[in-house]
C-alpha cells in the first residue's frame, strides 16, 4: 500500500467554518441567533456573516491581517466569530472589561487592521487609540451599534462606518475565504491583559477544528440545542461553542450581562438547554433571589477554576446537570473533562460532589496528559497526593505566542506543553488540578493547597465566596490568608476566629488559614475568575505574621 499517498480531493483542510454552510442548508428556516426582540434563522446568519466577510474583503483586509472585536455576547459578536476568519483574516476577540491603556497595548503587538467595537465601548476604545504611538498605523474603527439607536446616526468621525452597513453593502453570494493550509492562523487570543507583554495565543483551522469536535462529542451536546451565552465569547472564543452550536444547529441566546434572576428567566422564556461559566455562575444561580427547581434540566459546562463540591452540590440540587472541564487559553478550550460513571450516581451526595470537582481524563480526540515532576519530567505517582506539573500533548494545543519565541520554547518542552497548573493524578487516572504554582502556599517547607483551604470554607454556611493567598511570615515563610465574601441576609455574621475555628475541626493544622480578612465582594476578572493577584497584593501590604503555627 506505500503507492497510495494523498490526492487532492483527501487534502481538504479541516475548519470549522465550514459548519456554517452546513448548517444554513439542514436548518435554515430554525431560529439561530435570539437578542430581546430579536431573531436570526440559520439561513439569515450564513448570509450576514458572508456579507460581512465580503465587505471587509473589499475594503482592502487580506489573509493573515488581524481584524479585532471589543464587544459582549451581541449577535454581531457571534457573527463575527465566522465572518472575520470567513474573509481570511485573524480573528482576534479583545476583554471588554480592560482599560484603555491595556487595550492599545494589545492592538498594537497585534498590528490589527480594523476593530469592531460595541457602541457601548466607544469610548475606552477612541481612549486606546489616543494612546497609540506616534508612529503607529491606526486600525479602521466600525461601529456596532445599539439596536435602540439608528445605526447610521450613532456613527461619528471617529469610526469608518456601521456593522449594519457592512452587512448591507456585503455580498451574499461571497466566495469565502478557505485556508490555503489548515495549519493557516485563524484565531489570536490574549491570555492576560494585566501586563506590558501580552501573551497573544494563535491557534490554527485545525486546532480549532479539532477542539470544537472534540466538545461537542464530550458533553454531548445534541442536534439543536439551546445555548444560553453566560460564557463570554472574548474568552477563548468561547470554549469554541460559537462554531460547535453552528455545528449541531443548536439555537444562541445572546445578552449584554446578565445575574441569577435575569437567568432564570431566559431559561424559563426560550427553554434553554446548555449553558457555560465559570464557578461564580454557580454561586450566582444558587444565591439567587428568585431561584427554584428547574422543570427540566439544563446542563452547565464549568471550567476556569476547581469548583467547590459544595457549591457543586448546591447548583445541582436545583436541577442543574454540571459537568467540569479543564483547558486553557493555549488549548482554544477544554481539553480535560470529568466523564461521569453510571456508578457514581449510587454514591452519596457529598461523594458525587467531590468527584465531579476533578478535572477528569482527556476528551474524544486529544492525545495525552500527565502530571510531572517539573525537573525531572518524569510522572509523578497516581496516588492523589504527588503533586506535580499538568503537561498536556493533542491537535488543539496553540501554534504559539505571537512575537515571542523564548515563551513559547518555554512551554513547549519534550513534546509536552507546560501548562504551569499544579496537579495530581488519581489511582483511577483522573486529574485532579490543586493549584496555579504561584498560588501554592509554601509554609515551613509544606506545600499548601490554596484550592484544598478553599473548598473547605465554601462548606461554611456563611460563605458566599472565598479566596486563599499566601502572606508573608517571620517564621513560617508564609502563611495561609484567607479571603472571605459572607452571603446577603445574615441574622449574625461570624468573625475571624469563628472562620479559623471551622477551618480547624476539617483539615490540618498546618493548612488552618492564619488570617482572615472579610470582603463585601472579591476582585474577580471578565469571566468570574477571583483575581489572586490582586489578593496576593493586599496579603503582602498587611507585612509579615508573626507567631507559632496554629
Amino acid at each position: 500500500m506505500e503507492e497510495l499517498k494523498p490526492t487532492p480531493a483527501s487534502l481538504s483542510p479541516l475548519t470549522p467554518l465550514a459548519f456554517l454552510e452546513r448548517t444554513a442548508t439542514v436548518y435554515g428556516d430554525c431560529p439561530s441567533v435570539i437578542y430581546n426582540n430579536i431573531t436570526y434563522t440559520w439561513s439569515q446568519t450564513h448570509r450576514r456573516c458572508l456579507q460581512v466577510a465580503s465587505s471587509l474583503s473589499s475594503y482592502g483586509i487580506k489573509p493573515g491581517h488581524v481584524v479585532s472585536v471589543v464587544a459582549p455576547n451581541i449577535p454581531a459578536m457571534y457573527e463575527l466569530q465566522f465572518a472575520v476568519p470567513m474573509s481570511g483574516a485573524i480573528l482576534n476577540n479583545i476583554n471588554t472589561r480592560l482599560d484603555a491603556r491595556t487595550m492599545s497595548i494589545l492592538l498594537r503587538h497585534s498590528e490589527s487592521k480594523l476593530v469592531f467595537v460595541d457602541c457601548l465601548l466607544r469610548d475606552v476604545i477612541l481612549d486606546a487609540m489616543s494612546l497609540l504611538p506616534p508612529n503607529t498605523k491606526r486600525p479602521t474603527l466600525i461601529l456596532i451599534a445599539d439596536e435602540a439607536e439608528a445605526a447610521e446616526s450613532s456613527v461619528t468621525v471617529d469610526f469608518f462606518c456601521a456593522y449594519e452597513s457592512m452587512v448591507e453593502k456585503g455580498d451574499p453570494g461571497f466566495k469565502w475565504v478557505q485556508p490555503h493550509s489548515e495549519w493557516d492562523p485563524m484565531v489570536l487570543n490574549y491570555t492576560s491583559g494585566t501586563t506590558s507583554s501580552p501573551k497573544g495565543v494563535v491557534h490554527c483551522h485545525r486546532s480549532v477544528f479539532t477542539i470544537t469536535v472534540g466538545s461537542l462529542i464530550d458533553w454531548g451536546v445534541p442536534k439543536q440545542a439551546v445555548y444560553l451565552w453566560t460564557l463570554p465569547i472574548f474568552h477563548a472564543n468561547g470554549w469554541s461553542y460559537p462554531w460547535g452550536i453552528a455545528a449541531v444547529g443548536g439555537t444562541n441566546i445572546c445578552l449584554r450581562k446578565f445575574d441569577g434572576p435575569t437567568i432564570y428567566s431566559l431559561i424559563k422564556r426560550h427553554g434553554v438547554t446548555h449553558m457555560c461559566g465559570a464557578p461564580v455562575v454557580l454561586t450566582m444561580l444558587t444565591n439567587s433571589t428568585n431561584k427554584e427547581p428547574l422543570k427540566n434540566p439544563v446542563q452547565i459546562l464549568t471550567a476556569g477554576a476547581p469548583p467547590p463540591s459544595a457549591v457543586l452540590f448546591r447548583t445541582e440540587s436545583l436541577g442543574f446537570v454540571v459537568s467540569h472541564g479543564y483547558g486553557l487559553t493555549e488549548t482554544a478550550g477544554l481539553v480535560v473533562s470529568c466523564a461521569w460513571k453510571p456508578k457514581w450516581n449510587t454514591f452519596p451526595a457529598s461523594e458525587r460532589a467531590r468527584l465531579k470537582a476533578r478535572q477528569g481524563v482527556k476528551i474524544v480526540g486529544f492525545t495525552e496528559i500527565d502530571v510531572v515532576e517539573p525537573e525531572s519530567g518524569k510522572s509523578v505517582k497516581r496516588d492523589g497526593a504527588a503533586l506535580g506539573e499538568v503537561v498536556l500533548k493533542g491537535g488543539c494545543v496553540m501554534l504559539g505566542y505571537l512575537k515571542d519565541p523564548t515563551g513559547t520554547s518555554k512551554c513547549m518542552k519534550d513534546g509536552w506543553f507546560y501548562t504551569g497548573d499544579v496537579g495530581v493524578m488519581h489511582q483511577d487516572g483522573y486529574l485532579e488540578i490543586k493549584d496555579r504554582s504561584k498560588d501554592v502556599i509554601i509554609s515551613g517547607g509544606e506545600n499548601i493547597s490554596s484550592v484544598e483551604i478553599e473548598s473547605v470554607l465554601y462548606t461554611h454556611p456563611a460563605v458566599n465566596e472565598a479566596a486563599v493567598v499566601a502572606r508573608p511570615d517571620e517564621f513560617w515563610g508564609e502563611t495561609p490568608c484567607a479571603f472571605v465574601g459572607l452571603k446577603d441576609g445574615l441574622t449574625q455574621k461570624p468573625g475571624e476566629k469563628d472562620i479559623i475555628d471551622f477551618c480547624r475541626e476539617k483539615m490540618p493544622r498546618y493548612m488552618v488559614p492564619k488570617t482572615v480578612v472579610f470582603k463585601d465582594e472579591l476582585p474577580k476578572t471578565s469571566t468570574g475568575k477571583i483575581q489572586k493577584f490582586v489578593l496576593r497584593g493586599v496579603a503582602k501590604g498587611m507585612g509579615s505574621s508573626k507567631g507559632s503555627r496554629m
